[in-house]
């Protein structure tokens, strides 16, 4: 099992939770915890081994304790696989990673559907055999129809998480409130960067030394998420604009995929507008 919670950090909390576990023959494999000075809050993530009882029943007696502090919190079986969503646009390279990384189990996960505001035929070098495939295309006329469409596929499909895998669309302030921590995103920059169009030869123009790829939790605010990762990589002043766009792309596949990853895992847990992360 794996319990994560967070509340306002008083003296105690480890003690009985700790106590919790013990009494009811549960053996700790794992604890990671933080108390947040500056917020005065308090993050603890915790694997266990549950003994005869399952998921349900831990809820259950957990839930007092949770109540008597005021936290916010989660218990999951190791074994329970997220239903994910994946949405992407023209461009395939996060897309057929998370796909290779599905497929080769280290993303574990279930795929609910692949969805673009372009046919499948845009994507000739992924491998979509076997899973959901949704063309939901989409104008500045349609935008809400389109967003409608896929929030019915979003319930209907039982999706826990979405995550945009290069979709070039912004989500309407209606739908990144509904998807509220459940919905990550992959940018094209270390943020705070150049936005708009060609941040790559923005970039190159500008001569910096170092570009990255920062993947964060979507809100109403453009680009403004609780960051769960980023990553960068030194340039220099022979890189080409096509350099920085394929090293670029290796960037962004790896920091989206860990931070699926570590979302999958319960690792990831909100503080306000940032997040705290327990890294494995």
């Amino acid at each position: 099992m794996i319990l994560t919670l967070s509340c306002d950090d008083r003296p105690g909390i480890v003690a009985r939770v700790s106590a919790l576990l013990f009494e009811r023959g549960a053996n700790i494999l794992d604890a990671q915890q933080y108390d947040d000075q500056e917020t005065g809050r308090f993050f603890m993530r915790v694997v266990f081994d549950p003994g005869a009882e399952d998921a349900a029943a831990w809820r259950a007696a957990f839930a007092p304790l949770a109540t008597e502090y005021d936290m916010t919190w989660t218990v999951r079986g190791r074994k329970e696989r997220r239903r994910v969503m994946i949405l992407a646009s023209q461009q395939d390279h996060c897309l057929s990673d998370l796909m290779w990384r599905w497929r080769q189990g280290e993303l574990v996960m279930d795929i609910t559907a692949v969805v673009s505001n372009h046919p499948a035929t845009t994507f000739p070098h992924t491998d979509l055999h076997g899973v959901a495939f949704r063309h939901l295309p989409v104008t500045a006329d349609t935008k809400p129809q389109q967003e409608g469409e896929l929030w019915r596929l979003i319930e209907e499909t039982g999706t826990e998480l979405v995550v945009l895998a290069r979709y070039m669309q912004v989500l309407s302030d209606d739908l990144a409130r509904k998807l509220e921590g459940r919905c990550i995103n992959i940018h094209h920059s270390f943020l705070p960067g150049f936005k708009g169009a060609r941040p790559y030869h923005q970039a190159h123009a500008r001569g910096v030394k170092v570009i990255g790829a920062t993947a964060h939790y979507v809100t109403g605010d453009l680009d403004e998420g609780p960051i769960i990762e980023q990553d960068v990589e030194r340039i220099s002043h022979r890189d080409t604009p096509a350099a920085l766009i394929r090293k670029g792309r290796d960037i962004e596949r790896r920091v989206l995929a860990r931070a699926v990853r570590w979302h999958l895992e319960d690792r990831v847990l909100l503080n306000g507008r940032k997040t705290v992360v327990f890294t494995d």
